[in-house]
């Protein structure tokens, strides 16, 4: 005999049949049917204290694992403190899912409680965003939503539910449940043929040079293209950084591409981190091959490059690099590979030494050789980057580990504490480091409280310098060293706010303070905060011969 559910009930069982049994989220009214349905599914409701967090978390997720995370929070302010969040996702081509809360449907219009046109507002830094308008079809709406995030380039989608809705109730026969292949992913393959024009264009050219997207700045994209660099014998790079060409990851990165005569774009969208392909940065004479998810990112190229585009095509990233791989037969300059690899490991032999000149504070490279043995200790670690010039040198220095995150290329800072939490969260064990200045710590620092409350250890080490640092070097540089202004902090101790919120605090004010401070953090098995007073220094600009 067939009983009746709730809307609430479908969407939870939805998650739940997809597999999706963890939920970041963050209460209000038009939502308070989705937590009383998630009692009866036994979701794990991680709970935030801001609605962005809980994006920043579903985010991270999905960086993970490579499956969708969920977000959940309530309609109108809710909805619009998460959308901002989505940026970053989008920029990083990460799989969420954000769903809403809603104004109820018979209010739409009236001026409802909390009315907000917020399918039209996430439609802007989301793959895909609509509300739902039926309860017996939630659950399709669900199941369209994450196959939407997880196919083609992955990204962040959007669905609002009204809260009249989620509260109706219908006959369990009346529901249309979602069958299983509703939520798989569509792929787009690279033909044999097409792939065999791929590598011809390659053989013939003398400096290839590869580069990929965010989608592959995970464990398994980067092992795919080690492999890659070991079939085609050419240089491989990511590019997930707004810094671009500066990007301190890649070392003397500019030095090397600037000698490529063929760059080719798997799943990388040729935009501002390339400079356009714009002459002096790129040869003018260089000729680009794009296999790309989207037809439209694939027409772009062709529009700015014109003649230099010497092959594009649509095909899912992932699926043309493992097609790469199994035809490639000839094999590139070894010397041109061998070189480009000295370039991006490039780092001035003079930093081996640099210490700070300032009492009481510390160089950033003396933190970040200190941390070094730490994040490569252990082969799971997750080390996440965020902000500007202190993240800078940690991305410069410390090993990329395969489970390393940046801001991204949205170029958003402040993310990494609610992201912190959610790498606890699908990594028990191993390390979770965080890096990050004193500015990116003020968006989110409550997440301390998350994470204490919800049991989720991990180490943030915050660069101190009282300063916006990026934005007073940009003043410095464009209007000159009398002209900066809203750039100050306080030297703030981040670290008695993170203990007064039942976290670990260290302080550190000398080299030698520092493996104590990190040894205890560690130790601690609480969320940590080393709070370490640096000098205010530029981020690094690597190039050859430096």
């Amino acid at each position: 005999m067939s009983h009746s559910l709730r809307g609430a009930d479908i969407v939870m069982r939805t998650l739940r049949r997809a597999g999706h049994n963890t939920i970041f989220t963050l209460s209000g009214n038009h939502i308070m049917s989705l937590f009383d349905a998630a009692i009866d599914t036994r979701h794990r409701l991680v709970h935030t204290r801001h609605e962005a967090a809980a994006v920043h978390m579903a985010d991270v997720w999905g960086r993970l694992t490579g499956e969708p995370g969920i977000a959940m929070v309530t309609g109108g302010p809710g909805h619009a403190n998460a959308t901002a969040a989505l940026m970053t996702a989008l920029g990083q081509e990460s799989p969420l899912v954000l769903l809403s809360g809603h104004t109820e449907t018979d209010q739409l219009g009236r001026g409802g409680f909390q009315e907000l046109r917020q399918a039209e507002m996430a439609s802007h830094v989301t793959k895909a965003s609509w509300t739902a308008t039926a309860v017996t079809t939630l659950g399709t709406d669900v199941a369209r939503a994450i196959r939407i995030a997880r196919e083609g380039r992955p990204g962040p989608v959007h669905l609002s539910l009204p809260s009249d809705l989620l509260d109706a109730t219908v006959s369990e026969s009346d529901v249309a449940w979602p069958q299983s292949d509703a939520f798989a992913a569509a792929s787009v393959g690279l033909s044999d043929a097409a792939a065999d024009a791929v590598l011809r264009i390659i053989a013939t050219a003398q400096r290839p040079f590869l580069l990929a997207g965010p989608a592959l700045a995970n464990p398994n994209g980067r092992e795919l293209l080690q492999r890659i660099e070991a079939a085609l014998q050419i240089p491989t790079a990511i590019m997930d950084s707004p810094r671009g060409f500066n990007d301190a990851t890649l070392g003397a990165f500019a030095d090397a591409i600037r000698h490529a005569d063929l760059i080719v774009l798997l799943g990388k969208a040729f935009d501002f981190t390339l400079r356009f392909g714009a002459p002096p940065s790129v040869d003018s004479a260089c000729h680009w091959v794009v296999i790309d998810p989207e037809a439209a990112l694939v027409d772009r190229a062709g529009s700015e490059k014109r003649d230099l585009l010497a092959f594009g095509c649509v095909a899912d990233t992932r699926v043309a690099g493992e097609v790469l791989v199994r035809r490639a037969t000839a094999r590139g300059d070894a010397g041109w590979l061998a070189d480009v690899r000295a370039l991006l490991s490039n780092r001035p032999a003079a930093w081996a030494t640099l210490v700070s000149k300032t009492p009481g504070k510390l160089h950033p490279i003396e933190v970040f050789r200190a941390l070094k043995p730490h994040v490569a200790e252990h082969p799971h670690t997750v080390l996440i980057c965020d902000g500007g010039e202190f993240a800078q040198w940690g991305q410069s220095v410390l090993p990329v580990v395969p489970r390393r995150m940046i801001n991204g290329v949205g170029g958003s800072i402040g993310s990494s504490l609610p992201m912190a939490c959610a790498a606890r969260v699908v990594e028990p064990e191993a390390p979770v480091f965080v890096v990050l200045g004193d500015g990116t710590f003020g968006f989110h620092m409550a997440e301390f409280e998350t994470a204490v409350r919800c049991n989720l250890p991990f180490v943030a080490v915050v660069g101190t310098d009282a300063r916006w640092n990026a934005e007073y070097n940009l003043q410095v540089r464009d209007y000159g060293p009398n002209r900066t202004v809203g750039c100050e902090l306080l030297p703030t101790r981040y670290d008695l706010v993170v203990a007064a919120l039942g976290g670990h605090g260290e302080l550190v004010q000398s080299a030698d303070e520092l493996p104590g401070a990190i040894a205890r953090s560690l130790a601690s098995g609480k969320p940590a905060c080393i709070n370490v007073m640096i000098e205010s220094i530029p981020a690094p600009l690597v190039r050859a011969g430096a």
